[in-house]
This record gives structure tokens, sequence and C-alpha cells, in this order.
């Protein structure tokens, strides 16, 4: 499968997820969304964007679907130094960070992937 598309797709599955369901995402990733009054509305922006990006970059052609890749590509960048900084600032755990920065880190390979193939 074109990693565009599956990329694509894994967005609008977890961001769908993670709308309808913050608390069960949120512990996938480590996360304690029930424990925060606001950790739902949190995800569930996070759903949103994730849902948003994922079905303009599969319905864009061209160089739309490159820019919407790249911009991507920076989106799950700044993700992954979210993670970091959450390990650094102690506001998650090693693992939880380890969780959050790695399918980051391999959206990123993935969007890179994808624009070597033509996005």
């Amino acid at each position: 499968m074109n990693p565009v598309i599956g990329l694509s797709l894994g967005r609008i599955i977890v961001g769908a997820l993670s709308f309808a369901q913050p608390g069960l995402v949120g512990k996938m990733l480590g996360l304690d969304i029930e424990n925060n009054p606001q950790g739902p509305y949190l995800a569930r922006l996070f759903g949103s964007r994730e849902i948003a990006i994922g079905t303009a970059t599969l319905v864009a052609r061209g160089k739309t679907r490159r820019n919407l890749v790249l911009a991507g590509i920076g989106v799950d960048a700044a993700d992954a130094a979210s993670g970091v900084l959450g390990i650094q600032d102690k506001s998650v755990p090693v693992r939880t960070g380890a969780m959050l920065i790695v399918p980051a880190i391999l959206s990123v390979l993935s969007g890179l992937s994808g624009l070597r193939r033509k996005a």
C-alpha cells in the first residue's frame, strides 16, 4: 500500500477513536485522560486534527497532496518533540513518552517515504 494512503487512513482511524473514545486512546498511549477533566476535550482536539489532515490528504492530488503530506510531517515531528518535552518536564513518565514519540517518528518516516514515492 502507498505509505501516504496508509498514513492517511491511520490518521482518520486514530482521530475517530480519539474523538469518540478519548479515554481508550489515552489509555493505549499511557495517558491518564479520564482523571484530567480537560483530557477528553484535548483528546478530541487531537482527534479532529487527525481526521482533517487524513481526509484532506486522502482526497487531494498532485502538489496539494504533497503539501498536505509535508504539513503532516511537521505535525508529527511536533508530536514527537512534545513527547520528548513531556519526558523532560516530567509531565509524562519515560515509558509513556516513548509511546508518544515512537508512533510520531514512524509517521514522519512514513510521510517521507510517501514523498519519495511521489505522493
